[in-house]
């Protein structure tokens, strides 16, 4: 077979196609506009544009460019803007004809800064994606999976500052000082004001004692202020932001609250959890977690909310070979805790931080045999939080045939759906600042991955 040649290739011929007729009927773009009806976007944007003036760019547009952005996982606008002058399906899927211009990146720039900014635009459009979701029967929310996921920020990690901040109240404070100064109280102890550590510092004019709350110092990025120094176990330190979502075991995604890195998922989880719980009230029955996020407080949350928690075990900190809290037998009915050694540990107080200490009997201790694996002080003590009961409840759920068949599934469906955006929407890092535009953004994004999702499945049940 000779060799063929096409160094004199032929750029000179007429095509009479129309645009139609070019995009392949598998195409993408094809499923993408078959999934959804875009309108919905006029009817949302309406308040944001005058009744009179010059025509605006069509607002459904410049969405679908943001779309075709992420899907293709192009982390440039200007580059997806340049790529719909010359692709045809792109121009089939925005509904522009083969003569008429693409908007530029200044002009989606623009409009974002004047009119979508300060606006819930973003949060709509996922909302109305994940609502087209579930009418069609793809979402099941009995079941929900949350997780935490970072996003590089768009900033030099050694182009930094130290400031110093106060250190801020948990969701649950009131709660906690509640229960914890009845305890206090009973026993004859001074009330605790606040969970927060207090420093005591003395005015220099009245010599009066001041509480004052303990403030920490931080790294904060010159860049980019509003994004956290992450590092996390071996993974490289950065300055990023960390995405909370919860999705269902089909990997749609149910709701995302962005935070700067520096902030920990179990401190995160109350908002993000507060807000799926209110988009579907009375609907969740399990909630799947990992490890990170098994602490009494969140424990608690979800066993007050009428729902079952699913996480895994977590092994005793500790001195290998020394006698660990596991060891210890607690007593629920009396409230005291049981030794190896069958010697009782008794209540004394609630200290400060929420946990109840129970000591043992220094003569029981100093004849023990176990002394040296059990504690280096006179009396050992142990510490038991004011809410271990809820995750004692967690804990025993771990032995059930439902955990067995429910807490797998984490990795089929919120690790898949972290895996899939950050392969294919983008969302290794970001190119945007602030702590506002990367909440657009991710919401962008998940909201790109549930249409993709439901796109595919409509198309193959078609």
């Amino acid at each position: 077979m000779t060799m063929t040649n096409r160094h004199n290739r032929k750029s000179d011929c007429f095509i009479f196609l129309t645009i139609e007729e070019m995009v392949p009927q598998d195409h993408l773009v094809r499923k993408l506009e078959a999934g959804i009806d875009f309108n919905f976007i006029y009817k949302k944007v309406e308040t944001l544009y005058s009744s009179v003036g010059k025509p605006s760019i069509d607002p459904v547009v410049l969405f679908k460019l943001l779309i075709l952005n992420i899907v293709d996982g192009n982390n440039s606008m200007r580059k997806t803007c340049e790529r719909a002058q010359t692709d045809m399906a792109y121009r089939w899927f925005l509904g522009l004809s083969a003569f008429e211009s693409v908007p530029n990146y200044s002009t989606w720039s623009q409009n974002y800064i004047r009119r979508y900014k300060d606006s819930q635009i973003f949060n709509e459009i996922f909302d109305e994606i994940l609502s087209q979701a579930i009418k069609k029967k793809f979402v099941d929310i009995e079941t929900v999976f949350g997780d935490g996921t970072h996003q590089k920020a768009n900033a030099n990690k050694n182009r930094n500052h130290k400031e110093v901040v106060e250190i801020t109240a948990k969701k649950y404070e009131d709660a906690l000082l509640k229960e914890i100064n009845e305890d206090r109280e009973c026993i004859g102890k001074e009330l605790v004001e606040s969970t927060i550590k207090t420093e005591v510092i003395f005015d220099e004019e009245t010599g009066e004692e001041i509480k004052v709350a303990k403030m920490k110092e931080i790294t904060v990025s010159d860049h980019d202020p509003e994004s956290g120094l992450f590092h996390k176990g071996e993974k490289q330190k950065c300055f990023a932001y960390a995405h909370q979502t919860f999705c269902d075991k089909r990997g749609f995604v149910l709701t995302v609250k962005t935070v700067p890195g520096n902030v920990h998922d179990s401190v995160v989880f109350f908002d993000a959890y507060k807000e799926l719980n209110e988009r579907f009230p009375g609907k969740i029955k399990n909630v799947s977690l990992d490890a990170g996020y098994k602490t009494p407080a969140i424990c608690r949350e979800i066993i007050e909310n009428g729902q079952k928690a699913y996480m895994p075990y977590t092994r005793t900190k500790g001195k290998k070979g020394n006698l660990k809290k596991s060891e210890f037998v607690y007593d629920e009915e009396y409230d005291f805790y049981i030794c190896p050694n069958e010697k009782t540990l008794y209540y004394t107080t609630t200290n400060k931080e929420g946990y109840r200490e129970y000591k043992s009997d220094q003569k029981d201790c100093e004849a023990c045999p176990l002394k040296a694996r059990c504690t280096k002080n006179k009396v050992r003590t142990i510490s038991r939080h004011i809410w271990e009961g809820y995750q004692e409840q967690v804990e025993d759920l771990r032995h059930t045939d439902e955990w067995k068949e429910i807490y797998p599934l984490r990795k089929e469906s919120i690790e898949r759906v972290f895996a899939d955006c950050k392969e294919k929407f983008g969302m290794r890092f970001t190119r945007l600042n602030g702590l506002q535009k990367n909440q657009h953004q991710s919401l962008m994004i998940f909201a790109c991955h549930n249409l993709k999702r439901m796109a595919l499945w409509s198309w193959k049940a078609a």
